[in-house]
């Protein structure tokens, strides 16, 4: 009767159990990522978190009774080494089951387990969305130091796309008053010439005084 036991077996002897789980412990440390079963990745979240936890403080006792578990030299440099260091400042969770399907043959399912700090995707996406983080300024009182700080924090979270349209926009903008000024200069140099050539009714009045003028001098001149 096994009541209340949840430990997983996963079909196999104690010492082939443990064998198994240390070569897989060993391999994850090694190669940061590794796909096998669901249930086996389980058991080996279960078997690896402690001694990650334990390479955190570097000492000599710390590294034999790591050993005594992995039975790996370079898994253990690597762990003390390089991993403690990434994972100085986590609290837990070292490691990440990412399930994957099922297996063609005997169904079962399959998984990703990762450390995961050795994820830069994950780690990518996460800086991403905590940047895109917006706070509503409801129900404060507007102040012009607030009014700068909002639009600084607009255009801090405008994206690429839309700070090159709003640019476009005043350059548009910029264009559409210069094309208004020619045309308003354009108006005003054509209406100065048609002033210029077309003589008011006085002017015409005088020209035709001073031609009869002259005729009765020309006529003096023939006699």
């Amino acid at each position: 009767m096994r009541h209340r036991k949840k430990f997983n077996h996963l079909g196999r002897k104690a010492q082939h159990r443990k064998a198994m789980l240390s070569n897989m412990a060993a391999s994850l440390i090694l190669k940061k990522r590794i796909f096998t079963t669901t249930a086996k990745a389980k058991a080996l979240r279960i078997y690896v978190e402690p001694l990650i936890t334990k390479s955190k403080e570097d000492s000599t006792h710390s590294r034999r009774t790591v050993f005594s578990y992995l039975q790996d030299k370079n898994a253990v440099s690597e762990l003390f080494r390089e991993v403690s260091q990434k994972i100085a400042t986590r609290p837990g969770g070292y490691t990440r089951i990412l399930k994957t399907g099922f297996r063609k043959g005997d169904g079962a399912e399959m998984c990703f387990i990762e450390l995961v700090d050795y994820n830069t995707n994950m780690l990518k996406t996460t800086e991403v969305t905590s940047k895109r983080t917006r706070r509503s300024r409801r129900g404060r009182k507007s102040s012009p130091d607030a009014g700068a700080s909002a639009s600084d924090n607009k255009t801090e979270n405008q994206q690429p796309s839309e700070i090159a349209e709003e640019e476009q926009k005043s350059v548009d903008q910029v264009q559409e008053n210069v094309e208004s000024t020619d045309q308003n200069n354009e108006k005003q140099s054509s209406s100065e010439v048609k002033e210029t050539t077309h003589e008011s009714p006085e002017d015409v009045n005088t020209s035709k005084d001073e031609k009869e003028d002259n005729k009765p001098d020309a006529d003096k001149d023939k006699k």
